[in-house]
């Protein structure tokens, strides 16, 4: 492994969470490698392990040693032609070869087999998928103007049938598709193309708002239920999310991606009289921001007023308002793609590298 590459898999133990994310986002392995000063092992940081931690604690400052594993699975230099059997016998996919000392020279990656055909995920194969499909994506006119948001390509396949792709990875079968803003067209698509899954349409009479067609479903179903807008791609284990929901015992779970801002001026902190304590040279904050994917028990929909706009972030209050369990699942930065706008619709397609004109 080149050593620019190597870099990206090793990470101080006085490193933030956010940084955390950030190496994760750049190796894009889902590991990350902690070490003291000449590269010296001394424990491991999983997307899991973060994920838990943010969970459990919400501090994106906190020092990653606090919670990292501290008796990594490591391999000899000597050894290192037992690197894939190793991995496979623990089921881990990147190995940090060490020399006696402890220090790392190296990361082994586990072989993917071409010829191996990735065992079809089940594990939410009786779980609904609601997609919110009625907008008219004023934020891509004139596109939407010809076609409606969930048809806008992303490379040659539409945005919503990208979604459910991802969905039917893990054995989704049954999906409701709220519509209004050319609705025919959308039907249209769905039905001309073969397919193993279900779609059931939704028709609003009227813009309801993010949550307010879910009213029209009352009735619909008997467990927790996925919902997601219809410009977003969410590169997330979605069978780990929907467990997390039933173990939190959540009522409503809103899938949250870092935001990192950078703010371009010099800040000045300052105290009485305008006396100023210190400068800071272009801060950067970081945030959890709503992705618009969620999981919601299905006794939720009673709480939704008929005929009229209402939103997700409505419902949330709503909940929270009366100290009812709204929890987060939290994903990295490069995690979540919206197609919302322009630009951000070409980083969609430069992430799943595809090409573009």
């Amino acid at each position: 492994m080149k050593t620019e590459q190597l870099m990206t898999f090793l990470i101080s133990p006085d490193s933030t969470v956010v940084e955390a994310m950030q190496h994760i986002d750049r190796n894009a392995k889902g590991i990350l490698f902690v070490v003291e000063e000449n590269q010296k092992l001394i424990g491991v940081v999983t997307d899991g392990d973060i994920r838990r931690w943010l969970i459990k604690n919400g501090d994106l400052q906190a020092r990653i040693q606090k919670f990292m594993t501290r008796s990594p699975k490591l391999i000899y230099r000597k050894d290192v032609k037992q690197a894939q059997e190793y991995m496979v016998k623990y089921s881990i996919t990147a190995l940090p070869v060490v020399t006696a000392k402890g220090c790392v020279t190296d990361i082994i990656l586990r072989e993917q087999k071409a010829d191996v055909v990735a065992e079809q995920k089940t594990g939410l194969s009786d779980i609904p998928v609601v997609i919110m499909a009625g907008g008219k994506g004023t934020r891509l006119y004139p596109y939407t103007k010809i076609l409606p948001k969930p048809l806008i390509p992303i490379g040659d396949i539409p945005i919503m049938e990208r979604i459910i792709d991802r969905f039917c990875a893990y054995g989704v079968q049954d999906f409701w598709a709220t519509v209004n803003y050319k609705k025919s067209m959308i039907k249209s698509y769905f039905a001309e193309n073969e397919h193993n899954y279900h779609i059931t349409y939704v028709e609003e009479d009227k813009p309801l708002g993010t949550a307010g067609s879910l009213r029209l479903i009352e009735g619909a179903f008997d467990r927790p239920f996925i919902v997601t807008n219809c410009d977003i791609l969410i590169d997330a284990d979605y069978e780990d999310l929907y467990n997390y929901h039933m173990e939190a015992g959540n009522e409503l779970t809103i899938v949250t991606a870092l935001k990192n801002i950078v703010v371009p001026y010099g800040v000045i902190h300052s105290s009485e009289n305008g006396a100023i304590i210190s400068m800071e040279e272009k801060p950067r904050l970081s945030y959890f921001v709503n992705t618009g994917m969620y999981i919601l028990n299905p006794e939720l929909l009673d709480e939704i007023p008929e005929d009229t706009l209402f939103h997700m972030t409505d419902l949330a209050d709503q909940l929270l308002a009366k100290d009812r369990k709204v929890g987060m699942y939290p994903i990295s930065e490069e995690s979540f793609l919206d197609m919302g706008e322009f630009e951000e619709m070409h980083r969609m397609e430069k992430k799943l590298n595809l090409k573009t004109e």
